[in-house]
């Protein structure tokens, strides 16, 4: 006769199938994804701010504010005029953070409105189907 202690070691060394699992998604917490598109739409807006500071950084390294500044000088005679002046670093930095706010806005706004309506459509269709495995 065997005891539980053997039982349960035999069943341990019995190697575990995975089982799936179907699963409708019938509802999307409207405050959840208003929180999710904000933390999303601010990762962006730091992505932007950054970005635009690199790329000015480099396009004033590789001097091509000066070649430009060449050009339009020859275009529009005036000896004076300069790209840099027109377009400072606080200028383009200003500008940067002014859209990375208003995208900001935008993705809060259109992650409100795409819950309401995944919430709206799941009363006609029912829902999304999702499957899941336990690996």
């Amino acid at each position: 006769m065997t005891s539980v202690a053997e039982k349960l070691q035999s069943k341990a060394k019995r190697p575990v199938g995975t089982k799936q699992v179907r699963l409708k998604l019938v509802y999307v917490d409207f405050w959840s994804a208003v929180k999710l598109s904000f933390l999303i739409s601010v990762a962006i807006g730091i992505i932007t701010v950054v970005a635009t500071f690199l790329v000015y950084t480099i396009l004033a390294r590789l001097g091509i504010f000066s070649t430009i500044d060449s050009l339009l000088q020859e275009v529009l005679g005036d000896q004076k005029f300069t790209l840099q002046d027109t377009l400072s670093i606080g200028q383009v930095m200003l500008f940067a953070v002014v859209v990375a706010v208003l995208n900001i806005i935008i993705g809060i706004v259109l992650g409100a409105i795409a819950a309401v309506l995944y919430n709206l459509s799941v009363r006609i269709t029912g829902g999304l189907l999702v499957g899941f495995t336990n690996n």
